[in-house]
């Protein structure tokens, strides 16, 4: 278990399994495909009460519900501190390289900060 901030990995340090997987379900539950699961789900639950189906189906589907929510939840904060991180990442290279031109130091190395902070898009 660890506290740091889902984003952070040393230079070099490849994305962990979670975040690939935390983005590959990011992508699918923002797909038409997935609100129609959802549309689906929510069709079931409702059906199953008009049907007067036992408290056990019901259950069941309410259940379902709840983890789809909680799963929703915690893609969605994931979401939020990769995207969080990344424009931190993009400001303070703005920053650096802001001050940098007007110091009339810029380096290369900062430039190169810059650089790969505005491509951090993709990644992201």
């Amino acid at each position: 278990m660890t506290t740091r901030h889902p984003t952070e990995r040393a230079d070099g340090e490849s994305r962990s399994r979670f975040n690939r997987v935390a983005e590959a379900a990011s992508n699918f539950s923002s797909s038409p495909t997935f609100f129609g699961l959802c549309l689906l789900l929510i069709a079931a639950w409702a059906t199953s009460h008009l049907l007067g189906v036992s408290n056990t189906l019901r259950d069941v589907f309410g259940f379902g519900m709840t983890a789809l929510t909680l799963m929703l939840l915690a893609l969605l904060k994931n979401s939020e501190l990769r995207s969080e991180h990344a424009v931190q990442r993009k400001l303070d290279a703005i920053a650096a390289a802001l001050l940098e031109e007007r110091r009339g130091q810029a380096s290369p190395e900062v430039l190169e900060d810059l650089e790969e902070a505005v491509r951090m898009h993709e990644e992201v």
